[in-house]
């Protein structure tokens, strides 16, 4: 399964930055930095919220916008409505970049989510090193007792993790964790086919307090006023943003 070779590439890639950059360089690094954004706060608000993304490829799909501006277009996400913002950092399979989120830290005031395979601690203080105030985790990727570690030294660092499921049994182990925030992936991460079902189906199982976040096959209106008639808080759209030729008017789109 390619998350199974994604998550063999991030490994190995992340022995070669732990000599680069070692824990007690990262360390010092995030003690300097500025305190985490409130990205609950941001996320809950009335209405549907937008968590627009940054994202140059995919292993799905190839390339989506290779020439991408990263910090242009995070600066027009803004402007436009959006209430986060969501960067790949994964280079090999998404194109992405730690550089693109440090470059974009500097030019926005919206919480930012840290989008990779995170496996492994380093990479949490990598996350808040580089100024993330959200990082993503995977359920499919990680073992509970892993997930559980990760979530902690997440909340210890005062950012927010968004844990990741996509079926039920993933969900059911997850809510044990208590997280703030719970992202719905509507990707079959055997086939990579995508339905909106998904989040409606696991969407009662969650308890009211969460923040509910669909993610993935999100491009119209419609889809947008079905989720948020479902009650799902936030959507985490990618591929519709950076394919559009007008981006700002897209956003305008899907928020109505």
């Amino acid at each position: 399964m390619i998350l199974d070779e994604i998550i063999a590439t991030t490994r190995r890639l992340l022995e070669d930055r732990k000599v680069e950059s070692p824990l007690s360089q990262l360390d010092c690094v995030c003690m300097s930095q500025q305190r985490p954004r409130d990205a609950i706060a941001a996320l809950n608000k009335p209405g549907i919220s937008l968590i627009a993304e940054i994202k140059r490829a995919s292993p799905s799909k190839g390339p989506l916008a290779p020439n991408l501006d990263a910090v242009s277009l995070a600066q027009i996400y803004e402007k436009s409505g959006a209430s986060a913002i969501s960067v790949l950092t994964e280079t090999e399979y998404f194109k992405g970049s730690t550089n693109d989120l440090e470059a974009i830290r500097e030019v926005v005031d919206l919480p930012i989510l840290r989008k990779d395979f995170i496996i492994d601690p380093y990479q949490v203080w990598e996350a808040r090193a580089i100024g993330a105030d959200l990082v993503l985790l995977i359920a499919a990727a990680l073992p509970m007792g892993e997930l559980a570690r990760l979530n902690q030294a997440i909340e210890y660092l005062a950012m927010t993790a968004l844990i990741e499921v996509h079926n039920r049994r993933e969900l059911e182990q997850v809510i044990e964790l208590n997280p703030k925030i719970i992202g719905i992936n509507n990707r079959n991460l055997a086939d990579f086919s995508v339905n909106l079902e998904t989040t409606l189906e696991l969407l009662p199982l969650i308890p009211n307090n969460k923040i509910v976040v669909s993610e993935s096959g999100i491009h119209t209106r419609d889809d947008v006023k079905l989720l948020e008639s479902s009650g799902v808080d936030a959507i985490l759209v990618g591929e519709a943003l950076v394919k559009s030729p007008n981006p700002a008017a897209k956003i305008k789109e899907l928020l109505g």
